[in-house]
């Protein structure tokens, strides 16, 4: 099989503008460009992280919401974090909506909680177990 990785995760958004600045500014990725005028029926922008390029987020604006049915937004995007505590206070301290009550821990020691983006989009920041060295 030929697949490597993701390649980039879609999302639709409501109004470009805010959902570049929320991407930026809460989950710190960094806008590579956009594409489509303002006023374009479609416009498009990409975001990635500063220190890692290989996968980025597509952010989907389309002017006819009704499509939004046919083509759905996501069920989450999940981004890998460090010390996930001094997250979820950040978060939480940011006022966002959806905000997990609490970090959840999954059976092997991974953790995570989500919470909402502009659009009601799914945020997962997840934790992987610190696995012993053998």
């Amino acid at each position: 099989m030929s697949v490597r990785k993701i390649e980039h995760v879609g999302i639709r958004v409501s109004v470009l503008e805010d959902s570049i600045e929320f991407y930026i500014r809460v989950i710190g990725l960094k806008l590579l460009h956009t594409v489509g005028e303002v006023g374009a029926d479609v416009r498009l922008a990409f975001l990635t992280f500063p220190s890692q390029n290989s996968v980025e987020v597509e952010l989907v604006y389309k002017k006819a919401p009704e499509e939004l049915a046919h083509e759905g937004r996501v069920n989450h995007i999940a981004f890998t974090v460090d010390h996930i505590e001094q997250e979820y206070e950040r978060i939480a301290n940011l006022g966002l909506s959806g905000l997990d009550k609490e970090i959840r821990t999954l059976e092997g020691g991974s953790r995570y909680f989500f919470f909402n983006g502009p659009d009601g989009e799914r945020i997962e920041f997840f934790e992987p177990a610190q696995l012993e060295e053998l």
